[in-house]
């Protein structure tokens, strides 16, 4: 049985305080009611301190003058009780009047939010004491120095009561009205002012209340102690977070716009006569006071206004990662460098940038774009301008103010790109892409064209394989032509011009068919025939490979499953289609694959995906989704070995089943001179890693029967069956005479550039 937990200590305190409060304002006034006053008064300060020096250090000096302040009005009582209760003014009311200062600035510093100290909560505060004062002025103050029956000390006092309060409301009602979230301990603070201040009003001016149930108007002031020693004792900060100069709620807006009408209201009430001129003198100086007040707020609205429009110009104009300007204010300033001379615009790709995100993750991306735009930033002249244009593009403008000059840019840049750009732990080597466009003397090419420009050098680097390429317009008309083939592609797709055709794979001891590769062709109705290997790129840099590719593996699977119907035991073992990197970076794409076997009937088994080591390379979604492939039992081949990257290791980290020996290595058995080294190795590697090897591109007797040798079981080319809609898988086909009508030396697969 569990005990029943400890109170906190501060709510201990309020629990305890708040019950001697109630107890004593039920005592008759006398020495007990007096004992237990000061005791408790005293107890405020003692705890108050405790407080201070164990929750709040860093506010304990404010502390500090609130303990002060509270011992200052326990005097007042002392004194009051001794001497004062027949005089006035007395000593107990220098008491009580100097208490009310240290109470206020230590309550103003305690729950000032961080900034600096004359900001627009100051302000406020100094507006609704100026509107209240001159309120209290006029209906309570006014008249009490203006009569003349009272002793010059007691109108001053007898003024100062209420001029304390509105001391104190100043200091409240910016508190009440304040905007965010807010602590317990400061809650304790405000409700603490807001009884003292309730309290001073009653007292102030309400004397019929005060002589019908004062004791309670006391007992008011003792609860406020209380809770002000539990605001000390309580965990949480009195203060908010920091707050922007300028923030003003609609409830403070109205509190500030009330306090601005009082002064009218006044006037209205007063109307021409006034009691006296003073009331119109201290109206008029307070009226100018808080149209200065006013004036200094707005002033301060007016620079925030003109501080955030600064600031979301630098947001708007800068990428937020590197720092850079964007494109908008690189454009800016290259319209400014066009203008006032010759200048060189280099668009940058980094044509590695998605592998980092893939194997590493987007803030190793990250880190890798930011150490390049320094790279850039501070390989540049003065003059010279950078900027981060998107994902992974820069752009530079480079000034030609001497002969040479952008080219020496353009010969740095590409030095510094080729080298690996440290990224937190790792190098890495982002193969970046560079166009180069150059403005004419008079600078008559707009920037606009400029960056074009730049931007078609920039993909013809990135299809020709190379680093830069200058502009020059016939990059245009070649850019012109591949728009142009992509929308044949696009019109050719809807229209069914594309055909599957498939090319046998031969076991080379019996000379049977045992297999066959899915290839695609186009028969474009005005082009003619176009050859795949100028197709193909072009659906690789549009996309459209991702919809060719399926219709490839959706067409010759419903064909495999038609053999598969009709020849029986003749039907080949399995179709091979190749798949593209794209497509292997689309999300989802072994559901694709699952649900075209569902649909077809096939066996997971029964169908070989084709992939090469470019694709595999980078890692990340491409090698999963091979992965995620072979868990569901499709076989992987991986296609033209030893061309790509030639990562051994990829056998190992890659589920591969077939290894496929590129036709350039078989073409070594009959070229002369060096001995075909490669087609021997990657034997022996094979079939070490327990894979099946297919030779492609056989084209004559001699190459077969030394791959026999070899150890070689399977091969594709010529040789044995050109690409055909529906090939035999009786006998080996004999080579072919006439050429004439193929794509070149070999049949072009899906994925081959």
């Amino acid at each position: 049985m569990t005990g029943l937990r400890r109170p906190p200590w501060w709510l201990a305190w309020l629990l305890g305080g708040t019950a001697v409060v109630a107890g004593w304002s039920l005592l008759p006034y006398g020495r007990p009611a007096l004992v237990v006053s000061t005791l408790l008064s005293l107890a405020v300060c003692v705890v108050m301190v405790a407080g201070a020096r164990r929750r709040h250090r860093s506010q304990q000096p404010a502390w500090y003058v609130f303990a002060t302040g509270i011992a200052t009005w326990v005097a007042g009582d002392l004194v009051y009780a001794v001497h004062g209760e027949n005089n006035f003014p007395s000593w107990a009311d220098a008491f009580y009047l100097g208490a009310y200062p240290l109470l206020t600035v230590a309550m103003f510093l305690l729950t000032r939010r961080r900034g600096p100290i004359w900001s627009g909560n100051l302000i406020d505060s100094a507006i609704v004491a100026i509107s209240v004062g001159i309120a209290y002025w006029t209906f309570v103050i006014e008249p009490v120095v203006a009569d003349e029956n009272l002793p010059p000390l007691a109108r001053v006092v007898t003024a100062g009561y209420p001029a304390m309060g509105v001391l104190l409301c100043a200091l409240l009602v910016p508190m009440l009205l304040r905007r965010g979230p807010r602590t317990a301990a400061m809650w304790l603070l405000t409700a603490g002012g807001v009884v003292t201040l309730a309290c001073n009003v009653v007292y102030t001016l309400l004397p019929a209340v005060m002589a019908a149930a004062g004791s309670y108007v006391y007992a008011g002031y003792l609860l406020a102690y209380v809770f002000w020693a539990a605001a000390a004792v309580h965990p949480s900060a009195t203060a908010g977070t920091a707050e922007e100069s300028g923030s003003l709620g609609w409830s403070r807006l109205i509190a500030l716009t009330a306090s601005m009408l009082l002064v009218p209201a006044i006037l209205l009430l007063q109307g021409g006569g006034g009691t006296g001129a003073t009331v119109w003198l201290v109206v008029g100086i307070g009226s100018m006071v808080l149209f200065v007040l006013v004036v200094t707020r707005m002033s301060g609205y007016i620079a925030r206004a003109h501080s955030q429009a600064a600031r979301l110009r630098d947001l708007a104009m800068r990428d937020d990662l590197t720092g850079l300007p964007n494109r908008r204010a690189f454009e800016e300033e290259a319209v400014k460098g066009v203008a006032a001379g010759p200048c060189r615009l280099i668009m940058i790709d980094l044509a590695g940038f998605k592998h980092v995100n893939d194997r590493l993750g987007r803030a190793a991306g990250d880190r890798a774009l930011a150490a390049v735009a320094g790279l850039l930033r501070t390989s540049l002249r003065e003059g010279d301008a950078v900027a981060r244009m998107g994902a992974d593009e820069f752009a530079v403008l480079a000034r030609d103010t001497d002969e040479g000059d952008g080219d020496a840019v353009v010969a740095r840049l590409v030095d510094l790109l080729r080298r690996p750009i440290v990224s937190g732990e790792h190098e890495l080597l982002l193969n970046a892409r560079l166009g180069v466009a150059d403005s004419d003397e008079c600078g008559a090419v707009p920037v606009p064209e400029l960056v074009r420009r730049a931007d078609t050098a920039r993909y013809a680097a990135k299809a020709a394989g190379s680093q830069l390429m200058v502009y020059t317009a016939e990059l245009d008309e070649r850019a012109d032509a591949t728009a142009r083939l992509g929308a044949d592609l696009r019109h050719s797709l809807d229209d069914g011009d594309f055909r599957v055709v498939y090319q046998p794979i031969v076991e080379l001891d019996t000379g049977r068919a045992r297999a066959c590769e899915a290839l695609v062709r186009w028969h474009h109705p005005v082009r003619g025939v176009v050859s795949p290997v100028d197709f193909v790129p072009v659906a690789e840099d549009n996309g459209l490979i991702v919809e060719l590719g399926e219709f490839v593996m959706r067409t010759s699977c419903w064909k495999f499953a038609g053999w598969r119907r009709d020849l029986g035991r003749d039907a080949p073992g399995y179709v091979s289609v190749n798949v593209s990197a794209r497509q292997l970076s689309e999300p989802g794409f072994p559901e694709v694959v699952a649900g075209i076997l569902a649909e077809t009937g096939m066996e997971p088994a029964q169908l070989l995906v084709e992939v090469t080591e470019t694709a595999l390379f980078g890692g990340g979604v491409a090698v999963a989704a091979v992965e995620t492939l072979h868990r569901a039992g499709v076989r992987i081949a991986l296609d033209d070995f030893g061309t790509g990257h030639s990562s051994l290791g990829l056998l190992r980290t890659v589920p591969v089943d077939v290894l496929k020996v590129d036709k350039s290595f078989v073409d070594e058995i009959i070229a002369g001179g060096r001995p075909p080294v490669i087609v021997d190795a990657l034997i022996h590697v094979s079939k070490g890693l327990g894979l099946r090897a297919v030779a492609e591109g056989v084209e004559t007797a001699e190459q077969a029967d030394y791959l026999r040798e070899l150890g070689y079981e399977y091969a594709q080319g010529y040789y044995f069956g050109r690409p055909v809609p529906e090939p035999s898988f009786h006998a080996r086909a004999a080579v072919p005479d006439d050429r004439s009508e193929t794509d070149g030396a070999q049949p072009f697969a899906v994925d081959q550039a």
